[in-house]
């Protein structure tokens, strides 16, 4: 590039959606589709085969992801640790500065969705049903002395590291994991919105790449992005399928086996198929408002029956620590806490990196008209302040039970039945009968929401960053996402969950570090318009 501020504009073919030649590419058209050759025809491949594959191996796979997760996490830890790091230095960087005024959109680019409904849409996106899952469980398992996961290592039965085990979760959905999101989301709104590329993760590398972002150097971007977007997923999908089976049981005494989760998956899938044809208003956006009224409903219920004085007081506290122990947990030097930094923290990262391209381009197709410094605080601090309230609450209330002498949550954590933990400590407050239900319902439109933007985002990428690509394409996707989460399942459980995301996260992290540094030159050139 001859000038350093000024990016080139791009070859006018990328522009027009109406020829054969998007993003210099012919494009397949079988059955009516409009498939981008070739990431469509490899990534759909792919996944097929892994499909076929693992339910026909399921217990070679289930001995594969058994070694695969732990090995890497405990090789590419201090990697992924620092990749995050810069991620959120990167994000403060760009707020604080004056790229922060770039408006995404253009200058008179007004927002497309009210600031509550913006929220709304991007909190359901971005954390969805591990607020149910995690909720409880974390701060309980990082309590236990038996489990040996007491983040940095302190032990919370010790006066003055009472809040450690909230701290060490609230560190995992906090400002770390939403600065992947920002960058990826970010990067994605400016080059669409302002430079007018398709949307689509290789766009963001045309700085770098120049035309050659079109061939094949794209096509792998595009490729991994789909496959780190899918397994990341997936994983979320698992986990809520086994914990709304945990509570048909724990409610109505259904039996949990491999057949019920199988047919959860495939029912709540059909429904996302529903929401898929009624389009990104009528079926994310509303789906996305109910999420948010039946989370505030529960957590308004929690928080009133429970101790509430001491949940609001104890939640000060660890906002305090969290702050105080945010460099020591970034950290991965001279660290003496193994089973939370590799069994937790590592995965943590390795996951919300494999989820960027979903959560960031879901983000970015919403975030029209708002300026850089405005999408970094909100998406950055909005939503882990939201997570910390909530974990703090819910986690709060599980420790409280347990000083108090209850051990219902404690004993399912130490059996290794992390999906009961919700509704353990749920069944010590009044109206189990009604929460319970309340929170199997709104596990689902998690569910829902996660499955379809999540087949919107990938059919969006294999369409060449179209926004308008064929509803059959999506319903593919859609269906494959939960055909993938039921080969997972079947060939390896929570494992193999966990073990798909960081296989596809460790490798994605490269792109999403180049995507920073690609965002700063775009920026840039912006600023000096």
């Amino acid at each position: 590039m001859t000038d350093t501020n000024k990016i080139p504009d791009p070859d006018p073919r990328v522009m027009d959606f109406d020829t054969d030649y998007e993003l210099g590419q012919d494009n397949i058209r079988p059955l009516g589709l409009d498939i981008h050759n070739p990431v469509f025809v490899i990534s759909a491949g792919v996944i097929v085969l892994f499909v076929v594959v693992a339910l026909l191996n399921q217990e070679a796979s289930a001995a594969f992801f058994g070694w695969l997760r732990p090995f890497l996490t405990s090789t590419f830890d201090w990697y992924l640790m620092w990749s995050v790091n810069l991620l959120l230095l990167f994000c403060v960087f760009i707020a604080v500065t004056p790229l922060g005024k770039v408006r995404i959109g253009g200058r008179d680019a007004r927002p497309d969705y009210s600031l509550p409904g913006w929220i709304a849409m991007l909190f359901s996106a971005g954390m969805g049903i591990g607020l149910l899952f995690f909720s409880v469980l974390e701060p309980m398992y990082y309590t236990l002395p038996e489990l040996n996961a007491w983040p940095l290592g302190l032990d919370p039965a010790v006066a003055g590291n009472e809040t450690m085990g909230i701290v060490g979760t609230i560190f995992h959905w906090g400002l770390n994991a939403w600065a992947v999101y920002v960058v990826v989301g970010l990067a994605l709104a400016i080059f669409y919105f302002n430079l007018g590329l398709p949307m689509t993760l290789r766009s963001a590398f045309y700085p770098v790449l120049g035309e050659r972002v079109w061939g094949w150097p794209g096509h792998v971007i595009d490729t991994l992005a789909v496959f780190a977007t899918l397994f990341g997923l997936t994983t979320t999908l698992g986990l809520g399928a086994q914990q709304v089976a945990a509570g048909l049981n724990d409610v109505f005494g259904v039996p949990v086996s491999d057949t019920l989760i199988v047919g959860l998956i495939v029912g709540i899938t059909a429904i996302a198929l529903g929401s898929v044809l009624l389009g990104m208003d009528a079926g994310v956006k509303r789906l996305s408002e109910i999420n948010m009224a039946l989370a505030a409903v529960l957590f308004v219920f929690v928080l009133l029956v429970g101790p509430t004085l001491f949940l609001l007081t104890n939640f000060g506290a660890v906002l305090r620590d969290y702050l105080i122990q945010l460099a020591p947990l970034s950290s991965p030097i001279g660290r003496a806490d193994d089973g939370y930094m590799h069994g937790w923290t590592t995965f943590y990262w390795a996951w919300w990196i494999a989820w960027s391209p979903f959560v960031g381009m879901f983000i970015a197709r919403i975030s029209k008209g708002r300026t850089v410094r405005e999408f970094v605080l909100y998406v950055l601090v909005v939503p882990s302040f939201v997570c910390a309230l909530w974990m703090s609450v819910f986690g709060g209330l599980a420790l409280h039970q347990m000083a108090g002498g209850y051990d219902g949550v404690a004993e399912v954590v130490a059996a290794y039945k992390p999906e009961l933990t919700l509704f353990r400590m749920l069944d010590q407050l009044p109206l189990y009968s009604i929460t319970a239900p309340v929170s199997l319902v709104l596990i689902v439109v998690f569910f829902v929401t996660s499955s379809d933007s999540g087949s919107l985002v990938i059919d969006t990428i294999t369409a060449g960053g179209k926004m308008d690509a064929p509803v059959a394409q999506r319903v593919f996707w859609c269906t494959f996402e939960g055909l993938v989460a039921i080969a997972l399942l079947l060939g390896g459980g929570l494992n193999a969950l966990q073990g798909a995301a960081v296989s596809m996260g460790i490798p994605f992290t490269i792109v999403v570090l180049a995507m920073a540094w690609c965002l700063f030159l775009a920026l840039r050139s912006e600023r000096h318009k």
